[in-house]
């Protein structure tokens, strides 16, 4: 788990002023150009020591980080909780090397970390399958992570010696759905878990195919009106649910296998970073989703995991959603804003926020104004 960054040199705000997070749920807020998806690649790349494109660099966001002032010294100083301990790690950045270096040392496990991206890209680092260390102690990385562009969400993502390194969610999707086994029941739980109301459900219909020239089998989509659509042809929003829903599952499945084929346990700890986390939704379904996401991570194991939710939002119907959950030992409010200076400049500022409840959504819209 996360526990602080300070950054010093780096990002719009200024100064060495530590960025806290809570347990579970850690909501940030704030204009644009503030920092909010900045904050969050800054929390990717503590958690896994990788930048996303640094590993996938056919991503159009998730950049290194560089500091403010080339000429000052800038470092990040991060705080972390691994399954059994926890450690604060300064990062300099070296100038010479164009780099920022993490000292010699075993990294600390935060478990399962995900990143979904807002444009429909995907991160995931696993324990088991992106980190090892021999009896000798000597760290071996198998691969620094798994990073998916959006259209490699849909289609599959491969590595540099041609091998598929996930197959993608029309082809797992079909696999699954014809196999209808624990991993469909498992989709179509987080499926339904995630669906925008009681009313709308998400669920999957029966395979299809599109078009003369397209051999795969394509999920489908039970709709409200009675119709059958495929998940290609679905809207913006739907597409970012259930890809939410189908990387919730590779990852977690992937996991366990990998567990289980090196002798290990499973992790009890999942991060999970969601920048946007509104993107394309209709407003009822943006009061809805935090809730539905915390407990579509829930539903993966039967057994105890912590869960720690860190995501950007401009949503006050995203913050409205909260009220009846939010539990000030656990959950926490990170606000970014601009502070205007005489000298007609200005500045970034993150605030921790006391949440208060408003009662309803309209008197929640004044805090984004």
């Amino acid at each position: 788990m996360l526990r602080s960054l300070t950054l010093n040199n780096v990002g719009p705000a200024e100064g060495n002023q530590p960025v806290h997070f809570a347990p579970r749920l850690n909501l940030i807020t704030g204009d644009n150009g503030l920092g909010k998806s900045f904050l969050l690649d800054i929390a990717w790349w503590a958690l896994t020591r990788k930048w996303p494109q640094e590993v996938n660099t056919a991503l159009t966001s998730g950049y290194m980080a560089r500091p403010v002032d080339p000429r000052l010294q800038a470092d990040i100083n991060i705080e972390l909780k691994g399954k059994t301990r926890s450690v604060k790690i300064e990062v300099p950045f070296r100038r010479e090397e164009q780099k920022w270096i993490f000292p010699r040392s075993k990294p600390v496990m935060a478990g399962l970390v995900l990143y979904a991206l807002p444009n429909g890209g995907f991160a995931v680092w696993d324990p088991a399958r992106n980190y090892s260390e021999s009896q000798s102690g000597a760290i071996h990385e198998r691969r620094p992570a798994y990073v998916f562009t959006p259209q490699e969400v849909w289609d599959g993502l491969w590595g540099d010696d041609g091998k598929p390194l996930c197959n993608g969610l029309i082809h797992d999707w079909a696999g699954w759905q014809k196999e209808n086994g624990d991993t469909f029941k498992l989709l179509q739980n987080i499926l339904d878990s995630l669906s925008p109301s009681s009313q709308e459900k998400i669920s999957a219909g029966r395979l299809t195919r599109v078009s003369l020239d397209d051999s795969r089998d394509i999920p489908t989509l039970n709709m409200s009106y009675g119709q059958e659509v495929p998940v290609i042809h679905a809207s913006s929003g739907m597409k970012r649910i259930i890809a939410l829903a189908y990387l919730l599952v590779w990852a977690w499945k992937e996991h366990l296998s990998a567990c289980a084929f090196l002798g290990q346990e499973p992790t009890r700890q999942i991060v999970f970073l969601i920048d946007e986390i509104e993107a394309h939704l209709h407003p009822k379904w943006q009061r809805s989703i935090i809730v539905s996401l915390l407990q579509a991570v829930n539903q993966l194991t039967s057994k105890r995991v912590n869960v720690q939710l860190i995501t950007a939002t401009h949503s006050p119907l995203v913050m409205a959603s909260v009220e009846p959950q939010f539990d000030v030992k656990k959950d926490g409010w990170l606000d970014l804003d601009f502070e205007p200076e005489s000298n007609g400049k200005g500045r970034a500022v993150i605030t921790q926020r006391e949440f208060v409840r408003q009662g309803s959504a309209n008197s929640l819209v004044a805090l984004f104004e």
